[in-house]
Order: C-alpha cells, then structure tokens, then sequence
C-alpha cells in the first residue's frame, strides 16, 4: 500500500501505552529504501524545484509522487549519514513515525505511530509524546495538527487528480535516461500532463483551472520532468577526483 511504505509496527497512540514514549529524529534512513513518495498536490510549487515530478497509480486513481531513484530500493537524496539532501522534504516523509489510520466509512481517524522505528525509544531522547500527567504534549498536539493538515490535503489532492483524469489531460510517459557511465534504461509506468491536451480545452474549463491554481499545477509538474538529469548526478557515486580542490 503506497500510503504505507516504510512503515511496520504500526499501533494506535495512546497515554497509557506511550506516556514514556520519546521521538528522536536522528536521521531519514528508514526512507532508504524507496525509489518515490507520494506528494500532495499544495506542494508541488516547492516539490518541483528539486523534484521530478509525475503521476502513478492505477486506472481509478493516480497521485503525484517525486522520483527519488531510478532503481528500486533506491533513494539518491539520501547522504551517507542518511540526512536528506534537498532543501524540502515532503510531508509523507516529515510526517513519519505517524500516520492516521481510519475506519470503513472514513469518518474516524486515528493517529498511530511505528512502534519499531529506531527512532522511538522511552529513554527520554527527542520529544516526548505525554507529559507526566499523560497529557499530549506539545509536540504531539503539532503532530496530530501536522497529520490533520495533511488529510486536508490528501483529499484535495484527490480531487485534483481526478479532474486532470475527467479532462483527459493526463498521458502515458516515458523517460530514456544514459547514467554517466554509459548505462541506458527507459523508465515508464507512470503518468504526466500533456501540454497538446491543455491546449484542446474550451476557455471555459482553461479559466476554471486557472482560477483554482491547478492549470500552475499541471504545467509545474510538466516543467519538474527537466530535473530528472539531477537524479541522474545524485546516482552516481561521488570519488574523490569529483571533489573541487
């Protein structure tokens, strides 16, 4: 489940179970391992910057995800100390150890955190989740705010997404990509706006689009495909003649 990725030992929170329970953000390792994330839609403006960005999914529904690797298991803004290398993070990144889970209907959430992540620990290191009372703490009640925000998010990205489909703007990409050394490898499955099919759209739907930013939208993603050369440098080992003097 993409929504999932990197998490395993997911439980609800609660005060008596956590009140000793610290988070400790000591490094992003626990991306290492996954080529893309998924992005809300409210950060592709800064996402697209640093990113490549497409679309991936299924015939129902697609999402915006950035690239983060070309092969699998492969996550080349990490640095050998696993400290993120891009001046933005994305929010299915920043908001781990947590995430919601919810009920059938979708009309409860729970906030629950990855009990096996390295970084949680009930030694005192990072940000404690309850007081001595075994009141949320500050921090916890920023997270819930975060993790909040972000299911905004997640439905108005949805929404988005669909009307991108609705409209028949979105089309079948690939990418032919030479790595320095000389490999070449073609990368497809996925989805991207198409420049030609905006153009067919009545005035109409092009001023609804531009009055809801999601016209930006679609053109900063087309415009983010121009980073896929940085991918390409960050997968390649640094050695030391690459290093200026």
């Amino acid at each position: 489940m993409a929504q999932m990725l990197f998490y395993d030992k997911v439980v609800p929170v609660s005060p008596t179970q956590h009140r000793e329970l610290c988070i400790e953000r000591v490094d992003f390792g626990f991306a290492a391992k996954v080529n893309s994330v998924p992005l809300m839609a409210v950060e592709i403006p800064m996402a697209a910057r640093e990113y490549t960005i497409v679309f991936a999914g299924t015939e129902e529904s697609v999402t915006p995800v950035v690239v983060l690797g070309f092969a699998d298991a492969q996550n080349v803004y990490l640095d050998e100390n696993k400290a993120w290398k891009a001046d933005y993070i994305p929010a299915f990144v920043r908001r781990y150890p947590f995430v919601f889970a919810q009920n059938q209907d979708a009309t409860q959430f729970t906030l629950c955190v990855d009990e096996d992540w390295t970084g949680c620990n009930r030694e005192g290191r990072g940000q404690r989740l309850f007081d001595e009372n075994g009141e949320q703490s500050e921090y916890l009640k920023n997270m819930l705010k975060f993790l909040s925000d972000y299911q905004a998010q997640f439905i108005r990205t949805q929404a988005f997404c669909k009307k991108l489909k609705d409209l028949n703007l979105l089309e079948p990409m690939q990418a032919q990509i030479t790595l320095p050394g000389g490999e070449k490898r073609a990368l497809g499955g996925f989805l991207g706006a198409s420049r030609a099919r905006i153009k067919t759209l009545s005035a109409e739907k092009l001023a609804e689009l531009s009055k809801t930013d999601e016209l930006e939208l679609a053109y900063l993603q087309m415009a983010s495909l121009n980073n896929l050369g940085s991918v390409v440098n960050r997968s390649v080992p640094k050695t030391p003649s690459d290093v200026p003097v």
